[in-house]
């Protein structure tokens, strides 16, 4: 059996793009509320409080990193392939409580839901995808597998507005969910295969020493690592806020629903298109450089965001927060898995992407408090700064390569 275990882009091309299309679903189901549902809050549910209207980002952030981390630490006991069958099965009642929710509770309990499915789903995903290819193409590998999932977000982001302009926000938006679930069980049942055999012939030619305590080295206690993790919460912090604000900013300045669903989708194609490219540049260029350029540019797109007011000035900046975006997206990843011995990789990753998703709920928290007190254009300066702090801990704190 071992002698037929091989690592590599081309060796595993067949089930490497068959993880691809499953992650094009995942992306999906969270492009389903990208555009729609900040308005949805105000509209159907008659919310103005910001906190409020950002709960379901608040619980979405929680749940999602909270299985992050278990699904890194269970992945090699249950098996990669049955927590992703897991996560999908969770997914199956999203769409249809979103539909028919009768208040806004059933809304954040359908993103408790999603957070789930997305933690199972996507970190088995990535995890899946490192095992196949080895240490050779970890960036491109990482690139092709967030571009297709955030490519999804966006587009299914833009779809969803396009159908809302039509038709109304309830129920036809929702529908794209029911097909992506389904699809995406099917596929993980009967076409995807799990990775275990792969992982237990890397672990073998490993020089990479065995991390002590997993969790707090990952954390913060190795410089690389830790410097990672931070800069992933703060990546997701300012994501949050742009996820759960921008709609109701666009609004706020008169933008049509059309116009609005054009600029949320724009930032995640960009991040998503990106990473064909960015995902390579991971295995070819120093990691902190990545880093420190892709967290600075996020920070000082943020900043002219809050000062603009045109249409086509939110366009170009959505276009530059996805390019700073894409740069340190498969980088964090890459940067985790070169700094961790393959037995530790998934658990490793797990507790990176905990500290990265629990930025959502730290940056829906952070500016909901923030713009109810201030106002929107105070809580996205506040994010930029934030930003450019964590830029400045890769550029000091990492090692160079």
């Amino acid at each position: 059996m071992e002698k037929e275990i091989k690592h590599g882009l081309n060796q595993n091309w067949k089930q490497f793009l068959l993880l691809v299309i499953v992650n094009i679903f995942v992306g999906g189901m969270v492009g389903l509320e990208r555009t729609i549902l900040p308005q949805l809050a105000e509209e159907k549910f008659s919310l103005t409080v910001k906190t409020a209207i950002l709960s379901f980002i608040i619980v979405f952030g929680i749940s999602k990193a909270i299985t992050n981390y278990f699904t890194g630490v269970l992945a090699d006991k249950f098996g990669r392939k049955n927590l992703l069958i897991l996560g999908w099965v969770i997914a199956l009642p999203i769409p249809f409580i979103l539909i028919n929710a009768p208040n806004w509770s059933w809304i954040v309990f359908a993103n408790l839901l999603l957070g789930i499915n997305q933690g199972l789903t996507w970190s088995s995903t990535v995890v899946m995808k490192i095992d196949l290819v080895g240490e050779k193409d970890r960036g491109l590998a990482m690139g092709l597998n967030e571009s297709a999932g955030y490519l999804a977000v966006g587009g299914v982001a833009f779809l969803t507005g396009w159908i809302a302009s039509s038709y109304g926000l309830i129920p036809y938006p929702f529908y794209i969910g029911i097909v992506l679930s389904i699809l995406g069980l099917l596929f993980s049942v009967f076409l995807i295969k799990d990775t275990k055999h792969h992982v237990a012939k890397e672990s073998q030619n490993s020089d990479k020493e065995l991390l002590k305590k997993v969790f707090w080295e990952t954390t913060w206690a190795d410089k690389n690592l830790g410097s990672i993790s931070q800069a992933g919460m703060v990546n997701n912090l300012n994501d949050g806020m742009v996820w759960g604000l921008f709609p109701i900013l666009l609004a706020g300045l008169d933008f049509n629903i059309k116009q609005i669903g054009v600029i949320v989708s724009v930032y995640p194609a960009v991040w998503g298109l990106g990473q064909l490219v960015t995902g390579k540049l991971a295995d070819i260029l120093p990691k902190r450089s990545l880093l420190f350029w892709g967290m600075l540019l996020q920070g000082l797109a943020l900043v002219i965001m809050a000062i603009s007011g045109e249409f086509y000035q939110f366009v170009f900046l959505s276009v530059m927060l996805g390019l700073g975006t894409a740069m340190v997206y498969p980088t964090f990843l890459v940067g985790i898995a070169s700094h961790t011995n393959p037995i530790q990789r998934a658990e490793s990753i797990g507790v990176f992407r905990l500290w990265r998703d629990l930025g959502y709920a730290l940056g829906a928290i952070l500016t909901g408090v923030i713009s109810d007190l201030l106002g929107i254009n105070y809580s996205i300066f506040f994010i930029a700064v934030i930003t450019m702090i964590s830029a400045l801990i890769i550029r000091f704190r990492m090692d160079p390569g």
